[in-house]
């Protein structure tokens, strides 16, 4: 019994062990979305870098060696999918992340959202957060919208706030949207359930799950975080009725510091805008 129990505490050991170093193996995602209309008739590219849950008590990557694995990119697009911090100890933490990013100087520019671990922060702490994304060139969406404008294409940027803390507003989020190509950044992808053809997106953008964390043999705990979940959809590019959307792995962690059967993620989307998109109709 004394040697099965040395044994057994030897084996967590190892498998805690690798599930540090595991926070440290950062993978780089290239995905690419050719929508059909753009396969047959052409269309603008668009690079998207983005980034989710940097979580930054236990983030996996420092700002120098983010930059020098995203430097060369010529990026067109900056996206932050939400889950920067959950305590104000870090926001000094935060800066030089966020001058990484404006060294890329993005084409047409940053955005963030926000997801349910900054809303931790009591509203102080919250709106100086907000505040120092925004002095660094984020744009932050919370069920707002911007346009950008690539040569004749409309481009709708529709941030929603988080799904999961009850945020989230559809109708405040596509108020004022007209024609053009809908490209939605969000935290917790469960949304896209809720999405009607009212609230039309032609790509999404979130994290939320960290691709389990520990996804082995399942990430049976994240059970009670929607219904994507029992769906298999957990990280990476999927499709809910023919629409893709992207779940990002994150770049820190939760909880204990480890990851199993996940990696932290950083991505670059190449999204093909076709020439003709989808008519809306009436602004919401």
């Amino acid at each position: 019994m004394f040697i099965v129990t040395i044994m057994m505490a030897v084996l967590i050991g190892i498998v805690i062990y690798k599930g540090y170093q595991n926070t440290h193996s950062v993978v780089m995602n290239e995905i690419h979305i050719n929508h059909r209309s753009a396969d047959r008739a052409g269309g603008s590219s668009l690079k998207i870098l983005h980034l989710s849950d940097l979580h930054l008590e236990n983030i996996s990557i420092c700002p120098n060696t983010l930059y020098h694995r995203v430097k060369k990119l010529d990026i067109d697009l900056v996206a932050v999918t939400g889950d920067f911090l959950d305590r104000k100890r870090s926001l000094p933490k935060l800066i030089p992340y966020l001058k990484v990013l404006n060294k890329l100087n993005p084409s047409y520019g940053s955005y963030a959202v926000f997801g349910n671990h900054d809303y931790v922060l009591k509203d102080k702490y919250f709106y100086q957060l907000k505040k120092i994304l925004n002095d660094f060139g984020l744009k932050t969406l919370q069920n707002e919208n911007d346009l950008i404008q690539i040569g004749n294409k409309r481009i709708n940027i529709i941030g929603i706030d988080d799904y999961s803390t009850k945020r989230s507003n559809l109708k405040e989020s596509y108020k004022g949207v007209g024609n053009g190509y809908n490209l939605v950044f969000t935290h917790d992808p469960n949304i896209v359930l809720s999405m009607k053809e009212e609230y039309h997106f032609d790509y999404l953008l979130s994290g939320h799950f960290h691709g389990g964390q520990i996804h082995w043999p399942k990430p049976y705990h994240l059970v009670k975080m929607g219904k994507l979940v029992k769906m298999n959809m957990v990280k990476g590019l999927h499709h809910y009725k023919e629409r893709p959307f992207y779940i990002n792995e994150g770049l820190g962690q939760t909880g204990v510091n480890i990851r199993i059967g996940s990696r932290p993620e950083i991505t670059v989307h190449n999204v093909t805008i076709p020439e003709e998109v989808k008519e809306v109709g009436a602004a919401v």
